[in-house]
């Protein structure tokens, strides 16, 4: 596409270009130029057809590489007030004596500041989207509208809440559907299948047909998960959201390591727009058996998007470990170092995870018509030099304090590793002084009972 002649809001100029050609394969153009203009791409061309395009604003980006921001594809981003909490414990013994005790205090306030926290750390790891699944979730959607990021909103509930979680699930993501200039895009949040009853799980499904709303919900995280449903309700876990009607509406499915060999029929014949969210990192750390079966799901044609979980469990919000960690732990899981190739790995960080959170058509890629949502990633540091193949580099050696400039929308939250819309020391300062009553768990109170 030729750009126009009249004057461009941006023009990024002397990059090399990560873009997608129309088999969706990875490719890189070099010494090249995105001309931005109402938010959008409106061009990608060589620098020296930019040279003389007027613009209100240019980044020279000699030396780097131009990506679609990363997503993370699901989050509890607020949890960044517990990172470190809760070290070295199995999964039931993590949320039901510390986790779980500690949110039954959480406040808005709270909310606001880690969100706060949270979406500094990811502006700086060039993340430019998040899909977030947590608790007084006003507060988070408030930050995104400040800050300028772009963000899959829902509110999470429990069938113990009544049918008031429910209904706050529904108002939250009615209210804020299109906020922020279009940059919120909201859920329904059921938490998951061993905290939602199957009537809940099917008044959700059918609140999302009625308001055209997405699902997202945790469901068959792990193999104890798995095997515990199935003894208790002769069913999985994905076969229990079937049965509820929730796989024929769109579903962000978080976790997906206990899927099971039986459930891929059954996610394969969905009616609805199903996806799956893969954050390695805690996998690792509960020593889960297994994990997200990616290749088998790539086999029927459902996306896997990356993602970090809440920094309590993941200690961090970093999607480009997520990416080189799904690669390697693929390679290991299937027994074959060619899967997942680092342009794969790429694939799965753009294309696929834009579409899990729905915004496949506006976010993922660096073309006409898509949504500025770029980072500028500086190659010159001698951890990733001598360059052989770019996309190895990218994903095997570069690492997220290499993103230079994180933009969305065509606005620019950071520039050369300052933050733009967020004052961190602030923030870090009154967190700090509301920790004690954050962490006081001598109530003996829980929000919730883990037991799947």
């Amino acid at each position: 596409m030729t750009p126009s002649p009249a004057e461009a809001d941006l023009i990024i100029t002397g990059c090399t270009v990560l873009v997608h050609d129309d088999h969706e394969r990875i490719g890189f153009e070099e010494d090249a130029a995105i001309v931005v203009r109402d938010r959008v791409v409106e061009a990608v061309i060589s620098a020296a057809d930019a040279e003389d395009l007027a613009a209100r604003e240019r980044l020279d980006a000699r030396g780097q590489v131009a990506m679609p921001g990363l997503v993370n594809c699901h989050t509890h981003a607020p949890m960044v007030a517990l990172r470190g909490v809760a070290e070295d414990l199995p999964t039931e013994e993590w949320f039901n004596d510390v986790v779980w005790p500690i949110e039954s205090n959480l406040t808005e306030k709270d909310v606001e500041l880690g969100a706060r926290l949270a979406c500094a750390e990811m502006i700086r790891g060039g993340v430019t989207c998040f899909a977030d699944h947590y608790f007084a979730m006003d507060a988070v959607a408030a930050v995104v509208e400040e800050c300028g990021m772009r963000a899959h909103l829902g509110e999470a509930y429990f069938s113990s809440q009544g049918a008031q979680g429910r209904e706050k699930s529904l108002e939250f993501a009615l209210r804020h559907r299109g906020a922020a200039d279009g940059r919120i895009t909201t859920t329904l949040a059921p938490h998951a299948p061993y905290t939602v009853d199957d009537a809940d799980l099917a008044a959700t499904a059918a609140l999302a047909r009625a308001h055209s709303l997405p699902v997202h919900i945790h469901a068959s995280e792990n193999r104890d998960q798995a095997d515990t449903s199935l003894a208790r309700h002769g069913r999985t876990p994905i076969e229990v959201l079937e049965a509820a009607g929730l796989l024929d509406t769109d579903v962000l499915i978080a976790h997906g390591t206990g899927i099971l060999d039986r459930d891929l029929p059954v996610l394969q014949r969905a009616t609805g727009r199903i996806a799956v969210a893969c954050a390695p990192r805690g996998y690792l750390k509960f020593a889960w058996p297994t994990t997200t079966p990616v290749r088998a799901l790539y086999d029927i044609g459902i996306p896997v998007g990356l993602a970090t979980d809440g920094a309590a469990s993941n200690n961090s919000l970093d999607v480009w470990e997520s990416m080189a960690l799904t690669a390697l732990i693929q390679k290991s899981t299937e027994g074959d170092p060619r899967w997942l190739t680092a342009r794969q790995a790429l694939h799965h960080a753009t294309l696929q995870s834009g579409r899990a959170v729905g915004l496949g058509q506006d976010i993922g890629s660096i073309a006409p018509g898509r949504r500025a949502d770029i980072i500028l990633v500086d190659l010159t540091g001698p951890h990733t030099q001598p360059v052989h193949d770019l996309a190895a580099t990218l994903v095997h050696s570069a690492r997220s304090a290499d993103v230079r400039t994180t933009i969305v929308d065509g606005r620019i939250l950071m520039r050369d590793r300052e933050l733009l819309t967020l004052d961190v020391p602030a923030v870090v300062r009154e967190l700090g002084e509301r920790m004690p009553a954050l962490l006081d768990r001598s109530h003996g109170e829980r929000i919730q009972e883990y037991d799947t």
